[in-house]
């Protein structure tokens, strides 16, 4: 998905409208719901109303409550009757109903850089239907907050400070509890935890949707592997769920206690589950877990308008021991942080030679630490040109310039300056540029993006000096 004005214009407009600034922290909910978008007469789902019109309702109810980012699974066949009575700016489009759409959208007030649809590699239909559909997760890379006024980035010097993003995952695993049920439900969430590792790297991470797996099934291991109190790798997800912290004292439970619909208890256990991690650059901590119900009812009140209690969760957030840039260029290539290794070091980063490669496009970025710890993303085309910066010189901002190459958005050009005023270019500048400058007091010290044979996007890691 290569960045749009659109996505330009929320970055400048919506960030600005978040509760608070990066500097001080802030605050966002989150709803997690399976909608029982299935055709009827395939799953009737044993709720009353008609179809439509619970649809009709829930989208109402999701304008009325204005959750700034709701995941909803089984959106197949009344996706447009959600979208209908709903008004959250951003949405993502349907990948269609049965048997062609995986039934994942996003409803959300908070505007996102990437997004993706992945297929589960394995699925089984012992137990249901559940290769019928291409089922799932998504990824999307949400901007939380940003403490700078964010004019239009898209003029020539627009300086901007710190950006807040966490990577969020919406996802709908195999049912049923047959032997290959389980097998592919297992599969399903060791493919979460893989694309987390390798997309998620250095980020905060938010995990929610409808995972047809509880922690009392013996035999059902799938969600208790994403835990980090279950899963002590230290490569793991190190992911935490809300409701056991929150509801269950954090304690996993053994024993078996299911949810009524409408559920009268946040004690009781469903399969729709949230998981969450900070990361340097962020903390975010949940403060409030409930079941929805009671906001999601039918017009008699027997009933939720789906076969499943909405999960609600209330989080807040805190600027992390680093910050970080916004994101410029386009969401191509392979990710990397430099943030994990910049947090695992046991002085202050301060760089020492800053090292650029470009012709007509930016090849590669890179610099040394005083420790002598080397940070290059990036190819090994262009000419190399580099700057060595005194004990007491810090590098304070850099110019970006984006355009497209193969149909696809690349960092083209970069110019780095430092306390001293002096600077060092690379690449070939364009009329789409960015002016991203660290906060007072702090510094560039590292990278995080996404590369190739080139830079396709790219971001600063900044450090207190």
């Amino acid at each position: 998905m290569k960045p749009t004005i659109f996505v330009a214009l929320a970055l400048a407009t919506i960030l600005q409208k978040v509760e608070a600034s990066s500097s001080s922290g802030g605050s966002f909910t989150i709803l997690s719901m399976n909608v029982a978008g299935l055709p009827a007469f395939l799953n009737p789902n044993d709720v009353p109303g008609d179809k439509t019109t619970n649809a009709e309702t829930i989208g109402s109810r999701f304008a009325r409550y204005g959750y700034d980012v709701i995941h909803v699974q089984e959106d197949f066949n009344y996706h447009t009757h959600i979208y209908a009575s709903d008004n959250h700016p951003y949405r993502t489009a349907t990948s269609g109903g049965v048997p062609f759409g995986s039934g994942l959208n996003t409803l959300s007030n908070l505007p996102w850089l990437d997004f993706r649809r992945v297929k589960w590699s394995t699925c089984s239909d012992a137990s249901s239907a559940d290769c019928l559909t291409p089922k799932g997760f998504t990824f999307m890379r949400l901007a939380i907050s940003s403490s700078s006024s964010s004019p239009p980035p898209n003029l020539d010097n627009t300086t901007t400070t710190t950006a807040v993003y966490a990577d969020f995952y919406n996802l709908h695993a195999d049912a049923g509890s047959e032997p290959a049920d389980l097998a592919a439900r297992q599969a399903n969430i060791n493919q979460v935890a893989d694309y987390i590792a390798t997309w998620s790297k250095g980020n905060a991470v938010l995990v929610f949707g409808d995972t047809n797996s509880r922690y009392s099934r013996t035999a059902d291991t799938a969600v208790r592997s994403l835990l980090a109190s279950e899963n002590p790798n230290p490569n793991g997800p190190s992911l935490k769920d809300p409701w056991v912290e929150l509801q269950r004292n954090g304690v996993v439970p053994s024993t078996e206690t299911l949810c009524s619909n409408p559920s009268t208890t946040d004690y009781c256990e469903t399969v729709d589950k949230v998981y969450y991690r900070s990361s340097p650059l962020v903390s975010l901590q949940a403060e409030h877990f409930t079941y929805a119900s009671n906001l999601f009812l039918q017009a008699d009140g027997s009933s939720v308008l789906s076969d499943h209690n909405p999960v609600l969760v209330n989080f807040t957030w805190s600027p992390g021991s680093l910050q970080q840039s916004r994101l410029w260029g386009g969401p191509h290539g392979a990710w990397f942080s430099d943030v994990p290794t910049l947090a695992g070091l046991l002085k202050k980063p301060k760089p020492s030679v800053l090292t650029f490669r470009g012709a007509s496009r930016l090849d590669s970025v890179g610099l040394s630490l005083a420790d002598g710890t080397r940070l290059v993303h990036g190819g090994s085309g262009g000419s190399p040109v580099s700057l060595t910066l005194g004990e007491s010189e810090y590098w304070l901002d850099a110019e970006l310039c984006q355009g497209q190459k193969d149909s696809r958005t690349r960092i083209f050009y970069i110019r780095a300056v430092t306390s001293a005023g002096r600077t060092v270019q690379a690449g070939a500048a364009t009329k789409d540029c960015v002016l991203l400058s660290a906060p007072e007091g702090w510094h560039i010290v590292g990278f995080l993006g996404q590369d190739g044979d080139e830079v396709d996007q790219l971001g600063f890691v900044f450090a207190p000096r």
